[in-house]
């Protein structure tokens, strides 16, 4: 969260339309049920009107970290009691909170920053409470991914996002070449993750290793605050720069499509044909996997595939 204080807003003036009520805004009553509130991912100021009256109103507020969402509270005067819901007790006090929402208690879901359940708890109780055919409903507003997309000069759509790498090596290679051979089966979408400030150089590395040194990348770091940046520039240099410049803040990471001619399952079909014609199934997916980073079960499976429907 930003120490920035937050925004003044401008006094009305006669010329100006009367301000606006909050309890009386023109979207109707405050909602009933479990209302998904989307708060700042920096700036304090970016708090919308909505979301200020359903956290004013709300007869409890549920936050990952409730010493974070405080100081929110603290800065808009907001003093509705908070609650944790965390990924460690979620599963455990799921039960009580629809009992809530069963006696028309409204409760409020927020994360520690933008848009909840994304990449965020939450989604077990808006699971649960959709299955019980309670009100669910959200109050949009700031979210890091979409920020950094339409900021990062990459194609806007499709994209995927992914959420978080795994934290280990070999797990983060293996996701990596997951959406790899995805991409060789005609896939083509900016890619997005979000990544702690210490793994984002190996990440880069190894977004470097499967996706091609010369990929079009951006990294996005601490956005709406006082230090954003957005830097953007071929995987291969963003994986040296921040391998001698340690990142600092929240971080999202993204990866353009791949270049023209470069994704496609006929490319990997061609590459497999042209292997199957000198080597066994076991030896060509080999050769194919280890040339193009993908999966070995992956190349595999088509290979088999190909070799007999080729005979």
């Amino acid at each position: 969260m930003s120490d920035e204080p937050s925004a003044t807003l401008p006094s009305s003036t006669p010329d100006e339309a009367e301000p606006v009520v909050l309890d009386q805004h023109p979207s109707g009553p405050l909602p009933d049920g479990l209302v998904l509130v989307s708060t700042p991912i920096g700036n304090l100021a970016d708090l919308s009107f909505r979301a200020l009256a359903i956290l004013r109103q709300a007869d409890l507020v549920l936050c990952e970290d409730t010493r974070v969402t405080s100081r929110l509270f603290a800065a808009h005067g907001i003093q509705t009691r908070l609650e944790a819901l965390h990924e460690h007790n979620e599963r455990q006090r799921v039960p009580h909170l629809i009992d809530l929402l069963r006696q028309g208690r409204r409760l409020a879901l927020v994360s520690d920053a933008g848009t909840p359940l994304l990449s965020d708890p939450g989604y077990r109780l808006a699971r649960a409470a959709i299955a019980e055919h309670l009100p669910v409903s959200a109050a949009p507003g700031p979210n890091a991914a979409l920020m950094a997309l339409t900021l990062s000069g990459l194609p806007p759509h499709p994209f995927l996002f992914v959420g978080f790498p795994p934290p280990r090596e070999a797990a983060r290679r293996d996701s990596f070449s997951t959406l790899r051979a995805a991409e060789q089966a005609g896939l083509s979408a900016t890619l997005i993750w979000h990544e702690a400030p210490h793994r984002l150089a190996d990440m880069l590395h190894d977004l470097a290793h499967v996706f091609g040194a010369d990929r079009e990348a951006v990294v996005a770091r601490e956005l709406t605050k006082r230090f954003e940046e957005v830097r953007r520039g071929q995987v291969a240099e963003l994986a040296a720069f921040y391998a001698g410049e340690p990142a600092r803040g929240e971080i999202t990471v993204l990866v353009g499509p791949p270049h023209g001619g470069t994704t496609g399952a006929d490319r990997l079909d061609e590459d497999l044909l042209q292997a199957l014609r000198e080597h066994s199934v076991k030896d060509a997916a080999a050769l194919v996997a280890g040339a193009t980073n993908l999966p070995k079960r992956v190349v595999y499976a088509r290979a088999l595939e190909l070799s007999r429907t080729n005979k």
